[in-house]
């Protein structure tokens, strides 16, 4: 047992205003998700209460476990550009009668839930998250379809996806609210498991056969009992009387799946707290000189980390520890070009991790380092690594810190080499730059006193799945 040392005085020089600088950066955060969060606004929310129907975080938040939490994914999506912040749908992993699911809720009070861009990448992302955690997926649907045109049409991904998703066996609730069109139309049909809300839900797909005529005969009339698409699923499996009564039949669903985990459970239980305050967490993304080993002491189990080839190699850190009692390989960057010693100390820590099935968690920092700088490194140090990442088939969660945004600088780690989970502490964006759009290159931005909870979430839903590795994973050649 190696217990991590790492003290931090608050008298130490920039201590107070790197912890200054991030709370600012926090506050900036929190009124993007108050603005998520309001929805459409007061008028469009008190209307939508008016009619006796549920917000999407109270139709989640009923949907859930009580007490149980709810890991929102890309909550401020769209912050920046020229679509509502939060993209009109909430996704995210919460527990439903015991099981972690993955649920996606469509907000009508935005645009009548309408799908954009923004939309179409969350939504996709969290089928993501759902098909390779092997993680039961519910929908609350209720979305007019496609927004105003400002660009290629969403197209079918999402039914894609969803379908997908039931050739993986893995299971697929849709709750259909109210009116639905356009490719949001055919979520029912493509569930395993249909619930409709009597009196509300009504589904139009795109090519609808008309009922009968409207009143002014100027086409076809959508009923209110429901109506799906003809395929595999047919009609609602079961009617609601009201959203709540949709809820509970969707709990009941998931209960019935006799749902099992693959991967093994936590080594620990229960496990013990880092020995370090999270509060000094505000202080090292502004540091002038970064220690990775200072957010270990602060996240991992009793602080307690076994480092791995500690003389070699000195610009990466690599090493094993407990998270929630979940055993992890960490390895983490200084912020610096690797050299040969860097490449072959990550690749050889990569095989070890495949070699004894364990998670790894990529801590990235990116400093104040320019994409130039990283460019001009000798790209035969990071070919073996890129193998070695590629290859490597235990779970990947990413934690990127420092100055560069996610989207700008995640090399190995990030979106492009398909972590299970990539998330953000909030960045000090340049000052002419003040427009930056959230393209969701990252699950989410959190406060770094909430690492060692969400990464905690994270291990329990990716050991949904078996946690394998792989049985070659690359070659270091100097």
């Amino acid at each position: 047992m190696t217990v991590l040392d790492t003290t931090i005085d608050p008298r130490t020089p920039g201590y107070l205003q790197n912890r200054s600088a991030m709370l600012e950066r926090l506050a900036e955060l929190e009124a993007a998700l108050d603005e998520a969060r309001a929805g459409g606004g007061e008028k469009w929310v008190t209307r939508h209460h008016a009619r006796g129907k549920l917000l999407p975080r109270e139709r989640v938040e009923m949907l859930l476990d009580q007490d149980s939490p709810f890991l929102e994914l890309s909550p401020v999506a769209a912050w920046g550009s020229s679509y509502p912040i939060g993209a009109s749908v909430v996704t995210g992993i919460g527990v439903v009668e015991g099981v972690e699911c993955v649920v996606i809720a469509n907000d009508p009070t935005v645009d009548g839930g309408a799908v954009n861009p923004y939309t179409v990448e969350k939504i996709r992302r969290a089928a993501r998250i759902a098909a390779v955690n092997r993680l039961p997926l519910v929908n609350l649907v209720e979305s007019t379809g496609a927004a105003a045109p400002t660009g290629p049409p969403p197209g079918g991904a999402i039914a894609r996806d969803l379908s997908q998703l039931t050739a993986d066996r893995v299971p697929t609730v849709c709750v259909v609210f109210g009116a639905t069109n356009g490719d949001a139309a055919y979520l029912p049909a493509l569930s395993d498991y249909t619930i409709m809300v009597r009196g509300h839900a009504k589904v139009l797909t795109i090519h609808p056969q008309p009922v009968r005529s409207t009143a002014n005969g100027r086409g076809p009339e959508v009923r209110s009992a429901p109506t799906v698409p003809a395929g595999v699923t047919g009609p609602a499996d079961q009617l609601a009387e009201d959203e709540r009564d949709g809820l509970r039949l969707a709990r009941q669903c998931v209960r019935r799946f006799n749902w099992r985990k693959r991967g093994p459970g936590p080594r620990t239980f229960p496990p013990p707290a880092p020995r370090y305050d999270a509060e000094d967490l505000l202080t090292m993304s502004s540091a002038d000189v970064f220690d990775p080993r200072e957010v270990l002491a602060r996240i991992l189990d009793d602080s307690d980390f076994d480092e791995f080839k500690p003389s070699q190699g000195t610009a990466l850190v690599t090493g094993w520890g407990e998270l929630h009692g979940y055993p992890i390989g960490v390895v983490a960057n200084l912020g610096g070009a690797f050299t040969p010693a860097e490449t072959q100390k990550a690749v050889h820590f990569i095989q070890l991790a495949n070699a004894t099935d364990t998670t790894l968690l990529f801590v990235q920092y990116t400093g104040n380092a320019t994409i130039e700088d990283r460019e001009a490194a000798d790209v035969r140090h990071g070919a073996p690594l890129v193998h070695a990442v590629a290859k490597s088939t235990v779970p990947h969660l990413t934690l990127m810190i420092g100055a560069t945004p996610a989207e700008e600088m995640g090399g190995v780690y990030g979106r492009a080499y398909e972590p299970r989970f990539l998330f953000s502490w909030p960045v000090e964006r340049p000052a002419e730059e003040p427009d930056q759009r959230r393209k969701l290159p990252d699950d989410g931005v959190i406060d770094p006193r909430d690492t060692r909870t969400v990464l905690g979430l994270c291990l329990s839903a990716v050991h949904s799945a078996a946690v394998q590795g792989a049985e070659h994973v690359g070659v270091f050649r100097p």
